[in-house]
């Protein structure tokens, strides 16, 4: 254990926030959480929530603070060895964007990173998120690559993990023909760049559309090395169905021994069932205790965190302030979860 796990004294404490920077909440109930493997990796989708004061930071901090200046305070909570970069899906950025973020955080953390739209939306939208056209550079493996797995990898290096593409809520003309979709992503995917000097990226395709989720899908993924992430959101089904999914791919996947993980385990667990987006961001404001417990949910994520992990496996688990009320309280619970199941 570095010394930057250790409490400052009251009075850096009070230069720290005379200068405008952020802390770690040393008496934060993180802290509590079970000492998990390093290839179980936990984290929250984004970091700057005031809300998170006395569980992540200590003291007030605007958002804009904490957007700027809250990572590396983040990384130092031991529970948290991940997070999900999600403003790369509105608009890609640079290398050295992303190497300002690496800088930020230690040797055993990683990212998350999520593929912009610019690829992964069929159409182009509105500011309502209203389709408005097709969108012409959809699946473009040139522009993806060009555009974010070659920054992205140049930036983050070691600390790149799952690069996970979203497809966005699919149109009928699309939907309409599903073996045609799998081809494109099939092609897609063979045309993403393999590694950037001894750097390798770890693919995963996240889903908006249930009828998308079909045998044919999971038996081209498990062929082509392409991780699917189990992404929890209202317009998916439930974690469980998922799971039985992914167990398709596991089992066609080359080279798969009996009874292992193929591939990492990578987990977006985005909402509470039931719940829109909209409707559990205002339930749950300020994101600083849980509301609605899934324990079912997390239950299972914790067995198959532990099952991919005594695969030999990486695990990465990303939590959402929507899938229970606080992100952060989510991971503490479902790491004393998985700490149950590795007995």
């Amino acid at each position: 254990m570095t010394g930057s796990l250790f409490p400052a004294s009251p009075l850096q404490s009070e230069r720290s926030r005379g200068s405008g920077s952020v802390e770690p909440a040393w008496d934060s109930p993180l802290l509590e959480a079970p000492s998990l493997p390093g290839d179980i990796r936990l984290g929250t989708s984004s970091w700057f929530f005031p809300g998170w004061r006395g569980l992540v930071y200590e003291g007030t901090h605007a958002q804009t603070t904490l957007s700027r200046k809250g990572l590396a305070a983040y990384a130092q909570i031991p529970l948290l060895r991940t997070v999900s970069l999600d403003r790369t899906f509105y608009a890609p950025l640079s290398s050295v964007e992303y190497r300002r973020y690496a800088e930020q955080v230690p040797e055993h953390f990683s990212f998350v990173v999520k593929a912009p739209a610019l690829v992964c939306d069929a159409v182009r939208r509105d500011e309502e998120g209203r389709g408005r056209e097709a969108n012409p550079h959809f699946l473009d493996a040139a522009i993806a690559a060009r555009e974010f797995v070659l920054p992205c990898l140049d930036g983050l290096r070691s600390k790149a993990g799952p690069l996970v593409f979203q497809i966005s809520p699919l149109p009928e003309a699309v939907l309409g023909e599903p073996a045609t979709l799998v081809e494109r992503l099939n092609a897609f995917f063979a045309a993403l760049p393999k590694e950037l000097g001894q750097h390798r990226p770890i693919y995963a395709l996240e889903l908006r559309n249930p009828e998308v989720l079909t045998p044919r899908l999971m038996k081209m993924l498990g062929g082509a090395g392409i991780r699917y992430c189990v992404g929890l959101h209202a317009r998916m089904p439930e974690v469980e169905r998922q799971e039985r999914a992914l167990q398709l791919l596991d089992a066609t996947a080359p080279g798969r021994l009996s009874g292992s993980f193929p591939g990492p385990l990578v987990v977006r667990w985005n909402l509470h069932r039931g719940f829109r987006y909209e409707a559990a961001k205002r339930r749950y404001e300020p994101f600083d205790k849980l509301l609605d417990e899934d324990i079912l949910t997390r239950e299972v994520l914790a067995r198959m965190a532990a099952e991919a992990f005594k695969a030999g496996q990486m695990v990465w688990i990303v939590a959402n302030n929507k899938a229970e009320g606080s992100a952060p309280l989510t991971l503490l619970e479902l790491a004393r979860e998985i700490a149950k199941n590795l007995v």
